[in-house]
């Protein structure tokens, strides 16, 4: 999970670069390693046809491969993400973490002699992390503005976890029983109780791959794969809706709006839910125009 500001993207770095351009400049991680790119290749001659981009961030690094629309491996890379671990509490950077996205697509592209225009679709899978749209806003005891990203294993939130579950709201009958400390309502609520200031300055709270989905296109609709598993969103009643109305994707209808009260955390219904997801779409569903020019450097592309 993380926290920021709204405001216009000041990092520039590109997900794309066009093959045989200028290198760009070098990106420096804030980790405390060097910041290194892991590269490997098909040796097998590319194949004609549609070529996919698929972006996986973990805890501990970006990858990404270069495949065919017969989903050959043509190339693939990663990159090492920073993480701040201090008993319970785990944190990343948003913009290390992009950065480690940009430099893990540039030498897959690279290795598998693929210019960025001849991508024709890219699809991010990210673990679990709560994250914030616009300038970083910290989610940390230490202040530290880059610290804006509680990673899935953080456990600082057990107490607002079992505050949460002793409402016993019919929502976590979908959700095992029980909110895990690992998921967003009890990290959001931890926000909020200990870091007023940094809770009142957020403009939008994001799971990690559906921030990236958004960092790459301006579309902040929320995936319905994150906002079920770890943010209690009734899928079932968002499927029925889409089923009635045949919609493949639809302004959010599986809140509980009900519950958010009751736990405390009424503030994100306001703007019809803006700040937790307005819109929710199957995985695989296209977002915006593709990539926006900040992403992409639309510019030299074409």
């Amino acid at each position: 999970m993380s926290a920021g500001k709204k405001k216009v993207w000041s990092d520039t770095t590109p997900l794309l670069h066009r093959r045989n351009s200028p290198p760009p400049p070098s990106y420096h991680s804030s980790s405390s390693f060097p910041f290194t790119v892991e590269m490997t290749s098909s040796s097998s001659p590319r194949r004609v046809g549609s070529l996919f981009l698929g972006i996986d961030v973990g805890t501990s690094s970006a990858r990404a491969g270069v495949f065919d629309d017969k989903g050959k491996l043509l190339g693939t890379a990663s990159s090492p993400i920073q993480i701040w671990k201090e008993g319970d509490i785990v944190e990343q950077s948003s913009t290390d973490i992009w950065h480690a996205v940009c430099a893990s697509v540039k030498s897959a592209c690279s290795l598998a002699n693929v210019a960025g225009h001849e991508v024709t679709g890219i699809g991010f899978a990210a673990t679990f992390a709560v994250d914030s749209d616009g300038a970083p806003v910290t989610v940390s005891w230490s202040g530290d503005s880059r610290r804006n990203v509680i990673v899935w294993m953080d456990h600082r939130a057990v107490k607002q976890a079992e505050k949460i579950n002793s409402f016993n709201s019919p929502v976590l009958q979908y959700c095992g029983g029980a909110v895990s400390p690992e998921m967003q309502p009890p990290k959001l609520l931890w926000v909020k109780e200990n870091l007023p200031e940094s809770w009142s300055m957020v403009f939008r709270w994001m799971d990690l791959s559906d921030w990236l989905s958004y960092r790459a296109t301006g579309d902040d609709t929320r995936s319905l794969c994150t906002t079920v598993c770890k943010w209690t969103y009734l899928g079932h009643a968002h499927m029925q809706q889409m089923k009635e109305k045949n919609l493949r994707d639809m302004e959010a209808c599986g809140w509980d709006d009900d519950f958010w009260e009751e736990i405390g955390l009424g503030d994100l219904l306001e703007g019809h839910h803006a700040k937790i997801g307005r819109s929710v779409a199957l995985p695989g569903h296209s977002l915006g125009s593709g990539l926006t020019t900040a992403a992409a450097q639309a510019r030299i592309l074409y």
